[in-house]
């Protein structure tokens, strides 16, 4: 059998579902990633994984491009003919969906992590675009040959409450899952003392909370404490609520925080941080940047708000929530965790149990590997 991978970035398929098609190869399939070009595409290569790129403007509202864009994506499916497509992310969805129908393939299924600026953003563009957006959906999801896969209970209740997708075709997988043997406590020191280090690890989206992470750097420096503000990740060129590279690069020349670009080594990171903070006030799938935190016993930091409560489910017991949209009260929290150490280690080991339990990645593979057995005409054969 053959599967697509599609999503809206090759640093998306590289990252989050190099193992699912890893597994997937383990049991006879031959597995092709589609997205548009990238760096991190070539590198698909060293683990005998073909790519294929896709031309796809993903914040494009123009109507001849997305029509090429679609008629591309027909043209390539009819080409390699697959048995199944899985397609990744809102936009990756509908249009692989409603490519999947013309190209006639026998099965789709589509995972959406989060509902995205459209459905999160208030802007007068993201109102606009929803109920076109909401109408493609109900569209392209409601073949009796697909399902749709959601991180969270409340967009599986938005999604219900919205009528974007039959329930009987919506399935839960909480998160794309983590490595934990990669992603561990080994190494790290209890941090009993010294200077309290955090990281925000994301997109540099202003959704993600990172003004309020630079903001609570500059309250808490001004009242003389010594916290390390570290900033992992990029802008989003694609995306229209990304800060820009002038905004990060001024924030580090003012020593608010140190941008540490794009991390390939996120496990050597990890070992060097006491808190993952993710001041997110928009809907997330289950963020990555927590479930690895997690695993490797980081205290986490958060808000109570779709995706980001999956993973820090009872405040102060597998970590602590923020207010949404609040640098004081980001400040007010790791000023907490900096005059309390004991909290900071306890916390940690908490969310190491959690991500045990609920985040490894094997259970996810499975879990994932039972819808596609689903819509398939025999059962994906165990792993040789």
């Amino acid at each position: 059998m053959k599967f697509i991978l599609f999503a809206n970035t090759d640093w998306y398929l590289y990252n989050f579902r190099l193992s699912t098609a890893r597994e997937l190869q383990a049991r006879g399939v031959d597995v092709v990633m589609v997205s548009p070009p990238g760096e991190f595409g070539r590198r698909f290569a060293q683990h005998g994984v073909r790519w294929i790129p896709l031309r796809m403007q993903r914040a494009s509202l123009n109507p001849l491009r997305e029509a090429g864009t679609l008629a591309n994506l027909v043209s390539l499916l009819r080409d390699e003919r697959p048995d199944l497509l899985h397609s990744f992310t809102l936009k990756c969805a509908v249009y692989g969906a409603l490519a999947a129908r013309a190209a006639k393939v026998p099965a789709y299924v589509n995972a959406v992590t989060g509902l995205g600026y459209v459905f999160a953003s208030q802007r007068a563009k993201a109102r606009a675009l929803r109920p076109v957006v909401s109408t493609l959906m109900r569209l392209a999801l409601g073949s009796e040959r697909s399902r749709v896969i959601l991180q969270n209970p409340d967009d599986a209740q938005a999604f219900h409450s919205l009528r974007l997708a039959p329930p009987q075709h919506i399935r839960m997988i909480r998160s794309s899952g983590v490595d934990i043997a990669r992603f561990n406590a080994d190494g790290r020191d209890s941090r009993g003392e010294g200077a309290l280090r955090v990281l925000l690890a994301a997109r540099l989206l202003k959704e993600k909370g990172v003004q309020e992470f630079v903001d609570a750097s500059a309250q808490l420096r001004a009242e003389g404490r010594d916290i390390h503000f570290l900033l992992a990740g990029m802008p989003d060129e694609g995306n229209p609520s990304s800060v820009t590279r002038s905004d990060v690069e001024a924030w580090q020349a003012q020593g608010l925080v140190r941008w540490l670009g794009h991390v390939d080594d996120m496990p050597a990171l990890l070992r060097d941080v006491d808190v993952m903070a993710l001041p997110s006030y928009y809907r997330e799938g289950v963020p990555k940047s927590l479930i690895e935190a997690a695993a490797c016993s980081i205290a986490l930091v958060t808000t109570d708000l779709p995706g980001c409560r999956e993973v820090v489910t009872r405040d102060g017991h597998d970590g602590l929530h923020v207010e949404p949209r609040s640098a004081a009260s980001l400040a007010r929290v790791l000023a907490r965790l900096d005059d309390d150490r004991g909290l900071l280690q306890s916390l940690g080991e908490r969310a190491r149990q959690k991500a045990l339990a609920d985040f490894d990645e094997r259970v996810v593979i499975r879990r994932t590997c039972e819808v596609y057995d689903e819509l398939l005409p025999r059962p994906l054969a165990a792993a040789a």
